[in-house]
């Protein structure tokens, strides 16, 4: 069984590895990025500092290792922030130096494709955190969403427990960031729903695993980072959420139709499923269209479930994954799921 600590927290002056470990956008998308850091300096009160591949298109998965690498090393750096996802971190992985990541334990911010280096350091026994990049969650335009902003203070800087809510209001229709008027007014919102439980009759408090559901797949296919002794994950509580590439209910069920297979699905105690993402440039969906969309997922969610894990409590539209706000949640750290108060609590 992997011990799993926090690693120690940084404080307002304190220097800030800011990288791209899936892939430059920042290169390509310089107004969203310069924000989130503007944002790092003056509401956090933090220092960003850049690595060659931060702004790179096309880093190979050794530069980008590389980048870790110093990241973690440098006794100057007390946390480390990705700029946004990808999709072949996987490769950087086996490149990675385990014995020196776990030497120099530090925070860890990332979401999507960084599902991967969450994964790796948890099992490196360093707890990090999903949620709040820095050209999505710090670089929204106008102003971060105030659930977002508290959530990220207080996993940042603080330590112990903290309540989730659900969202008054969110979104997950994205503008076009090379458009300058994409930052001249704030996303539009669309009322929140709450969220909803199955199997609420308990409490169940356990460490998260998980992640955006596709880079989990993936991560079982290669047959990396997962264990396989599935005790590791008995009584834990299990993150899941999609992207933007909007897998169907089809292969949001079949995926999670393997994982009960393996024997996996079954071992966790509880499931949050985050807001489905129901809109995308490629696919841009009405409401009604979208609304469709996140019902199919459920159901999908549900047949699963009542096949492989019937009893586990889960609770659906968490603001925690590709839709805005996004809720940091502490990855490999504990969170209560409180059935009959309805409550979640995170330990940051």
């Amino acid at each position: 069984m992997t011990t799993i600590s926090y690693p120690p927290k940084p404080s307002p002056g304190d220097r800030i590895a800011v990288i791209s470990p899936g892939v430059g956008l920042p290169e390509l998308f310089p107004r969203p990025f310069e924000l989130g850091l503007e944002r790092l300096r003056e509401d956090y009160g933090l220092v960003p500092v850049e690595y060659p591949t931060t702004r790179k298109m096309g880093a190979t998965p050794q530069e980008r290792a590389d980048d870790i690498h110093a990241a973690f090393a440098d006794p100057g750096i007390k946390a480390v922030i990705a700029s946004i996802g990808g999709d072949d971190q996987i490769t950087v992985l086996p490149l990675l130096d385990r014995e020196l990541i776990r030497a120099n334990p530090k925070p860890f911010f990332g979401m999507s494709d960084n599902t991967n280096l969450l994964m790796y350091l948890r099992n490196t026994g360093i707890v990090g955190y999903h949620g709040a990049t820095v050209m999505t969650a710090l670089g929204r335009p106008v102003a971060m969403d105030q659930l977002t902003a508290e959530s990220l203070r207080a996993a940042l800087f603080t330590s112990g427990e903290y309540e989730l809510g659900p969202a008054d209001r969110w979104n997950d229709v994205n503008r076009d960031w090379a458009d300058p008027a994409t930052f001249e007014a704030k996303p539009e919102t669309k009322p929140g729903t709450g969220w909803t439980w199955v199997n609420a009759d308990r409490v169940v408090e356990g460490r998260s695993w998980g992640g955006c559901l596709e880079i989990v797949a993936w991560l079982l296919m290669a047959d990396r980072e997962i264990s396989h002794d599935l005790s590791e994950y008995d009584g834990g509580v299990l993150l899941l959420e999609t992207s933007e590439e909007m897998p169907s209910g089809e292969e949001v069920f079949r995926i999670l139709r393997n994982m009960g297979e393996r024997g996996l699905l079954q071992r966790f105690s509880a499931l949050l499923m985050a807001r489905a993402k129901t809109w995308s440039f490629e696919q841009p969906n009405s409401p009604e269209e979208g609304a469709r969309y996140a019902a199919e997922q459920r159901e999908a969610v549900l047949r699963a479930m009542r096949t492989y894990a019937p009893d586990t409590t889960i609770v659906f539209d968490v603001d925690y994954g590709h839709t805005d706000p996004q809720l940091v949640i502490p990855y490999g750290g504990l969170v209560r799921v409180d059935g009959p108060a309805r409550r979640i609590t995170v330990t940051y």
